[in-house]
């Protein structure tokens, strides 16, 4: 592993942040000098961002705990057009209105890790539509359009796939690594900002800004990318069978957040502790060397430690109590994820194989029904063995229904 002489540097490269880095040597040196000025750029798709945004949100947080000034930049210009960079069709475009209320909602995201302010190692938070959307079409094309030549852009791998599985790539979306190369342009100029750092999907457009930079302004900046992030398994980060593991608790509970990581699969607990956590390197050691039933409580720590930043404390120390008395003591816990149905349907009795769907423990009466025949669906913890069954106000225990699907996942059914 190379030896860096700055504390961000050093710190990315021990945890396994970094992936790819223009120049490494003339960075750290840049870094070794004084504090600096990055940012990374995420368009406001929907209100929260999930946990595959949780690696470059990590980057950003060591940048400022390491003395540095991290800008987040909202794409409420670029958002209107859509980044092709790993997608296989165009993104939906979204009106104004969506794009502001998904604004705010992701900053509520930022506020966990960050901390914000006018000065000193103070976060920022910008939007690129503050420049974007005064833009003079000609103009632009004529000063910084020149210094983008197809042939290279036909060369990026975002644009290499989409053409290679035959789907179409609008001029618009064609557009946006060149709106993208320009937002470090004028980062630099309003900001100082010397370093953009994402995915490595991103790096063809953090290499364009780079290169816009030099050429329009003769400035020196940086780009850098962290890895592409799967599972051991190679599962992609952030899908479930129930959808997108999102980082504000309105989208995902803290407690199906706190599982989501508990769940995770024995070889990935030191990765995603040296990249999630901010726990010591000789704790992840041993952590990771925990073998047996002993490797479970090193993802209790992973899945508290993680969901203590995303949540706080008091979420945390809550999602995993419910744990423990869920799965340690057997007993029922207000915390798990609850649907309320009315007295009287529950009275009538509800077919258990839609409430599997309405409580998110199945995607589909098709699932739920596999999961019944495959003896996973239980009701206070006794196995459905008839598909036919329905719940009634009988199975109340403790003032809920418990249903469950397979060992670790569970939800209470309440009367309304």
């Amino acid at each position: 592993m190379k030896s860096f002489r700055s504390d961000f540097l050093r710190t990315v490269s021990e945890r396994g942040f970094l992936h790819q880095c223009t120049d490494a040597d003339a960075l750290d040196q840049r870094l070794a000098e004084g504090p600096q000025v990055c940012y990374i750029g995420f368009d406001c798709t929907a209100d929260s961002l999930h946990v595959g945004s949780l690696l470059p949100i990590m980057m950003l947080r060591w940048w400022q705990k390491t003395g540095n000034r991290p800008i987040v930049l909202m794409g409420g210009g670029t958002t209107r057009i859509g980044d092709p960079s790993g997608k296989d069709e165009a993104r939906k475009l979204l009106s104004d209105a969506d794009i502001a209320r998904n604004m705010a909602g992701i900053r509520g995201v930022f506020d966990k890790y960050l901390s914000f302010g006018d000065g000193g190692s103070g976060a920022v938070m910008v939007n690129n539509a503050d420049w974007l959307d005064g833009l003079d079409y000609i103009g632009f094309l004529r000063d910084y359009g020149r210094h983008f030549t197809v042939n290279r852009m036909l060369t990026f791998e975002s644009v290499k796939l989409r053409l290679e599985r035959e789907q179409p790539l609008s001029f618009l979306e064609f557009n946006y690594m060149i709106l993208q190369a320009y937002d470090f342009l004028e980062l630099k100029r309003r900001h100082g900002c010397v370093l953009q750092m994402g995915g490595s999907d991103q790096w063809g457009n953090i290499v364009n800004g780079v290169e816009l930079t030099r050429r329009v302004d003769q400035a020196e900046v940086f780009g850098l990318t962290s890895p592409l992030l799967t599972t051991a398994s190679g599962a992609k980060m952030g899908k479930t069978a129930q959808g997108a593991v999102w980082l504000n608790a309105e989208r995902l509970s803290p407690y199906d957040f706190w599982q989501y990581w508990r769940n995770t699969e024995d070889a990935d607990v030191g990765r995603f502790l040296r990249l999630f956590t901010e726990m010591p390197l000789d704790e992840i050691a041993r952590l990771e060397a925990l073998g047996g039933a002993e490797i479970n409580e090193a993802k209790k720590i992973l899945a508290t430690e993680i969901t203590r930043l995303a949540h706080g404390d008091a979420a945390a120390l809550q999602a995993a109590e419910t744990a423990r008395k869920t799965f340690e003591e057997g007993a029922l816990a207000e915390a798990l994820p609850t649907v309320t149905v009315p007295a009287a349907e529950l009275a009538a009795g509800i077919p258990v194989v839609p409430l599997l769907v309405r409580s998110g423990l199945a995607a589909s009466n098709g699932e739920a029904r596999r999961l019944i025949k495959g003896g996973g669906a239980r009701v206070n913890d006794a196995a459905v063995a008839d598909e036919a069954r329905k719940i009634t106000d009988a199975d109340i225990r403790d003032g809920a229904v418990k249903l469950s699907a397979g060992k670790k996942r569970h939800a209470l059914v309440k009367a309304g």
